[in-house]
This record gives structure tokens, C-alpha cells and sequence, in this order.
């Protein structure tokens, strides 16, 4: 499946072009109009960069902390430190690995929601932004030899950017 997103930059342009592709016997259920008064992101499914962040982190934390732990444990029973006399032996090791374990959130606190915040969105956010700005997106869904006609009729318009995706699986 193919996918045509077209940036317009008002109301009047998005439904101009909504009447052009239906004039051109465009399927209906194939063409979606993002903005103000129409379908929102989430409606749609652009995909929450927060969101994605927030489910890496989440992820990563599941193997992570526990690897930290082992890890702290690990590191605390080759060196034999004594940091904190008043815990002994097994305390000190106990210390260890929960500064591990701290150590291991804070990775995929970091690293997983960072990653999953630049780029775990595709080219989601700066749709996003463009609707938060006031712009209109047209968006046409459906096999190869569609969505081109489709983009050339749209590239009539003057849109502010037109671009064309393959559906990943």
C-alpha cells in the first residue's frame, strides 16, 4: 500500500483539492483531510513521538535494570570494596547492585527515550507541527498506479509539499 500526503496551506486549498480527487472518482474511503475541523493526528494514526519514547524506555528497562543489577553485584564481588563499612559484606554487594540497577534505569531512561524521541516517529512530527501551525494535510491511501495519479493531480495545487510513502510491514 502506498500512501500521498500533501501539505496545503489552508482550509479552502484542502478542500479544494478533497473536491478535485473526488471529481477524478477517487475512492472516498481512501482520501483523509488532517486539520482543524477535520480529523486530528491521533485520529489518523501519525504516530506520538512522546508516545514511542515512553515504550522504548519502557522497553529497555525491562532487561536493563535487571543487567545493572548483576552487573553492580558483579563489579562489587571482583572488587571486594568496602564503600560502606557499616553495611558488611553482603550489604555493600546489595549497594552495589541497586547502583547498578539505578545505573540501568537511567540508561534506558536516556538512551531508549531519546532514541525513541528522534526517531521513532519518522517524518510523523513534522506533520504534526504543520497541523499545530494551522496547515492541512491531504492524504491519499492505495495502490501504486492511484496514489501517482493522485500526486499529480494534488502537484496542480501548489501544495506547500507533497511526498509519497510505501506502507513497511
Amino acid at each position: 500500500m502506498k500512501y500521498v500526503v500533501a501539505v496545503l496551506s489552508d482550509r479552502i486549498q484542502a478542500e479544494e483539492v478533497y473536491s478535485a480527487l473526488e471529481s477524478a472518482e477517487f475512492p472516498m474511503r481512501s482520501i483523509s483531510i488532517l486539520g482543524r475541523g477535520y480529523k486530528t493526528a491521533d485520529e489518523f494514526g501519525l504516530i506520538d513521538p512522546k508516545q514511542s519514547a515512553k515504550k522504548q524506555a519502557t522497553l529497555m528497562s525491562y532487561w536493563l535494570i535487571p543487567f545493572g543489577f548483576l552487573a553492580g553485584v558483579g563489579f562489587s564481588l571482583t572488587t571486594q570494596l568496602n564503600t560502606f563499612a557499616w553495611a558488611g559484606a553482603i550489604g555493600n554487594h546489595l549497594i552495589g547492585g541497586l547502583l547498578g540497577a539505578i545505573a540501568g534505569s537511567m540508561g534506558s531512561f536516556f538512551v531508549g527515550g531519546g532514541v525513541g524521541l528522534t526517531s521513532g516517529a519518522g517524518d510523523a512530527l513534522p506533520y504534526r507541527n504543520r497541523l499545530t501551525e494551522g496547515k492541512y494535510l491531504i492524504i491519499v491511501k492505495g495502490e501504486e498506479a492511484m496514489t501517482r495519479r493522485a500526486s499529480s493531480l494534488i502537484s496542480g495545487f501548489n501544495p506547500e509539499s507533497l511526498q509519497g510513502y510505501s506502507e513497511t510491514m
